[in-house]
């Protein structure tokens, strides 16, 4: 899967991103975004790729003028309250702006939906009608080619999925027309309500309301980088000192999913080639857990057969002693990570509890599979499971216990007689393929 991963430890803003992603375009497309860009029509605003590079990475700044002028002083990108004050944007004319771009549908859309977002979070924060929040005019110019810059980058390079770092927001406060807010800004701070984010000794705003707004537009999950390959890197630089690299770096490459990995071949490999195939496939898994003493054993077991109907991977109970000395159990649902806010919702859904804890999780597993044994009751299916050079076999319990029954056994007699049968068969086969191999190599010599 083509996969663009978004690293924030030193926070986004939109231009950031934008020179980042720039960087992941092949030469044609490079010619295509500057020359698209500077033709939107945007009043005397031009976008200039610049070299740059911070505490010795080197990597690209967007510069963004409007009349010649850098891009907005920090501050100037929050929302001001001056009703009618002709240097002041409200969000219908940016809307007015962004519908009239010269560029494909699907990032006009993009680009309208996250201004909406910019423009309600502003709203919220300033106690208004979002028809009452106005944007400085250069500031207001210079976000929307920023924020219409990088929707057409992500159109043209294309990702089937956005994975973006837990966001790094800064400490301290910002200067704006207000006078002076806490870090992180409250707009930042809105957009951001349902996403990882965190702050630190650094001082100062290192993610803006367009960076948030982006990242949580664009992001289908925040969290650590999958295992990817064939990875490109762009990095985009701040203009801002720090005692830390200020860039944004963007990671796109293909990403396997568990049931793609699972699927690899790997007849011929030794086991360490195995290893790393599995262990670059298995990656993580999510344990969602919590605590409940207020459901009868009937309506827990129905849930947790829900849970696993609804997606989950798999749902167990651990018997403990709750709150006020009550027992109770300890419910652990297993899904992918991708799945994990919708078996969150599932699980308040499904159960009495009120919340739910989240771990993650690095998960190793050996390949499962399934081979036929033949015995004289029918067909029993063998489960197995390889990799790292090891081998499980099991009989399957219903197959096992049909065999049992038919055979006139107990289960134990039945799985070590189907055991038995396996252990032969093997050997069968085994001889088989030395013969084979004997007659080919006579074949050879002849």
């Amino acid at each position: 899967m083509r996969t663009l991963y978004i690293e924030c430890n030193m926070g986004a803003a939109g231009d950031m991103l934008m020179s980042a992603l720039y960087e992941l375009m092949d030469e044609e497309q490079k010619e295509e975004f500057l020359k698209r860009m500077n033709g939107l029509g945007l009043p005397g605003v031009r976008i200039t790729p610049r070299k740059s590079s911070t505490c010795g990475i080197s990597g690209t700044h967007m510069e963004v003028t409007v009349y010649g002028e850098e891009e907005h002083e920090p501050g100037e990108e929050h929302a001001e309250l001056h009703a009618g004050h002709h240097h002041h944007a409200d969000p219908l004319h940016i809307a007015e702006v962004i519908g009239g771009l010269d560029l494909p549908e699907e990032v006009r859309d993009n680009a309208g939906k996250v201004y909406d977002a910019i423009a309600d979070a502003e709203a919220k924060a300033h106690g208004c009608p979002v028809e009452q929040v106005h944007f400085h005019e250069v500031g207001a110019l210079d976000a929307v080619a920023d924020v219409t810059g990088v929707c057409y980058a992500i159109y043209l390079l294309r990702p089937e999925r956005i994975v973006a770092s837990p966001v790094h927001v800064g400490s301290g406060t910002v200067r704006c027309a207000h006078g002076i807010m806490p870090v992180p800004a409250p707009a930042t701070a809105n957009l951001l309500a349902d996403v990882p984010m965190y702050g630190g000794n650094i001082r100062g705003e290192l993610c803006t309301p367009t960076g948030a707004a982006l990242l949580v537009h664009f992001a289908d999950s925040f969290g650590d980088m999958p295992v990817m390959s064939k990875t490109s890197v762009g990095i985009g630089v701040g203009t801002k000192e720090f005692e830390q690299a200020n860039c944004v770096r963007v990671f796109l490459g293909e990403a396997q999913s568990m049931k793609e990995t699972n699927a690899t071949e790997t007849i011929g490999e030794t086991a360490e080639e195995q290893f790393q195939d599995v262990a670059a496939g298995n990656g993580r898994i999510a344990e969602l857990v919590c605590n409940i003493d207020d459901m009868t054993p009937e309506a827990l077991a129905f849930a947790k057969a829900r849970l696993i109907e609804l997606g989950a991977l798999d749902a167990y109970t651990v018997a403990g002693t709750m709150k006020k000395g009550r027992p109770g159990w300890e419910l652990t649902v297993l899904c992918e990570t991708e799945r994990i806010d919708e078996t969150a919702k599932n699980i308040m859904r499904e159960t009495t509890t009120n919340g739910v804890r989240v771990r993650l999780c690095e998960k190793y597993f050996l390949t499962p599979g399934i081979e036929i044994v033949q015995t004289e009751c029918g067909q029993v299916r063998i489960k197995t499971a390889e990799g790292f050079g090891i081998r499980h076999e099991k009989p399957e319990y219903e197959d096992t216990a049909a065999h049992a029954k038919k055979a006139q056994m107990s289960y134990r007699e039945a799985y070590e007689h189907i055991i038995s049968l396996r252990n032969e068969q093997a050997r069968k086969e085994q001889d088989e393929n030395g013969q084979d191999k004997g007659a080919d190599q006579r074949g050879a010599q002849r």
